[in-house]
């Protein structure tokens, strides 16, 4: 099994820069790609990028997050930059053996989630 644990969620203003960390264990071994979800209220949970060990990454928001990773520490980040308040939501770190999809389906391993929330 893997677990999944976010950190880094905060309250912030409209503007200001936050940085997500999730920190994997257990047999982490059997997991390839890493990403991060998101679900504001009364939303479906949506993909906001993932990356591969290898260093490939896919991204849904236009310019102002990035995703990072260091296999080392079995550990990924989501730099987000430029934040709006349509950013508030609850945001998920999950792992999958495969490759980069944004289908939340095909994700095997989830964190409890970290609130983000942007006040205008």
């Amino acid at each position: 099994q893997v677990q999944l644990v976010e950190s880094g969620g905060g309250l912030v203003q409209a503007g200001d820069s936050l940085r997500l960390s999730c920190a994997a264990s257990g047999r982490t071994f059997s997991t390839n790609v890493m990403g991060w979800f998101r679900q504001a209220p009364g939303k479906e949970r949506e993909f906001v990028a993932g990356i591969s060990r290898s260093g490939s990454s896919a991204d849904s928001v236009d310019g102002r997050f990035t995703i990072s990773g260091d296999n080392a520490k079995n550990t990924v980040y989501l730099q987000m930059n430029s934040l709006k308040p349509e950013d508030t939501a609850v945001y998920y770190c999950a792992a999958r053996g495969g490759s980069i999809v944004a289908n939340r389906e095909l994700y095997e391993y989830w964190g409890r989630g970290t609130q983000v929330t942007v006040s205008s």
